[in-house]
């Protein structure tokens, strides 16, 4: 199994010559050109895995120093078992030993192909757990085991923790709605359709981030509509980037300007 250093998304031997993900033009290759890695390597340069409560009941899981996008994983620890979301591209004996310490693990999913990180290593070393992945986004997966488990739709991993795939940035695209967070308020766990812009108080909708690729006002429009159907205050996105409340009317109302945008609206403004 290799990494790639660039998106940290793990992928079986004999690896192509480039990423398949980072060719897409939602990501890229960088400049000094493809670049494979392995645990034993990362290991050896001193990665470690930190983790931090965000509220109780969530902990962000982040690396150090950085692999690949570095993405913050999500552990959301239910009465009956956790979910470890967009889990990171690297995974060590300590990783693990501390997130059992808050029970077995139920599942892991991710919210889109980018975060698929070394999933399939995690499943290995929490006892095989189930990785759900979206079956509009399997053509992505580098590496293929029987842990995988194909979801469309929503998926409920136990009681107050449902997945529900809103498309957007990748046709599987998901988020996570855990009903018990946010002091019961509710809480999403959101990817690149969904993502808390660093004002905290509006979203963006975008196809590709780094390359400034937005999705349409009717996409928009259409994710805000799906997610109204659920009851949440806060929204955390895949970089720890939080609306820390009020954010289903702010999800709306960035909806709303994203489309108006496009529109055309304001280009009396520009």
């Amino acid at each position: 199994m290799l990494i790639c250093a660039a998106c940290a998304v793990e992928r079986d031997e004999p690896v192509p010559g480039l990423c398949p993900i980072c060719t897409d033009e939602r990501q890229y290759v960088p400049e000094v050109g493809q670049q494979w890695l392995t645990l034993d390597e990362l290991m050896q340069d001193g990665r470690k895995v930190s983790f931090e409560e965000n509220e109780p009941g969530l902990i962000g899981i982040s690396t150090d120093p950085k692999v690949g996008i570095r993405q913050t994983a999500q552990l959301v620890v239910a009465p009956n078992g956790s979910l470890l979301w967009d889990p990171v591209g690297y995974v060590d004996d300590n990783a693990v030993e501390t997130v059992l310490e808050y029970g077995p693990v139920l599942a892991i999913a991710a919210s889109h192909p980018h975060m698929f990180g070394v999933q399939v290593e995690w499943s290995r070393r929490l006892g095989g757990v189930p990785v759900l992945v979206a079956d509009a986004d399997r053509q992505w997966l580098g590496r293929v085991d029987p842990v995988i488990s194909y979801w469309s739709d929503s998926k409920t991993v136990t009681e107050g923790l449902t997945l529900h795939q809103t498309g957007g940035h990748f046709p599987g695209s998901a988020v996570a709605h855990w009903a018990a967070g946010a002091g019961g308020r509710g809480v999403l766990l959101t990817g690149d359709s969904v993502f808390p812009n660093p004002d905290r108080r509006s979203i963006a909708f975008m196809r590709s981030y780094p390359n400034r690729l937005p999705l349409s006002g009717p996409v928009a429009l259409r994710i805000a509509a799906q997610l109204g159907t659920l009851t949440f205050d806060r929204i955390y996105g895949n970089f720890n980037n939080v609306v820390a409340a009020d954010a289903k009317a702010i999800l709306n109302a960035s909806a709303e300007r994203h489309a108006a945008w496009a529109r055309g609206d304001f280009d009396h403004l520009t």
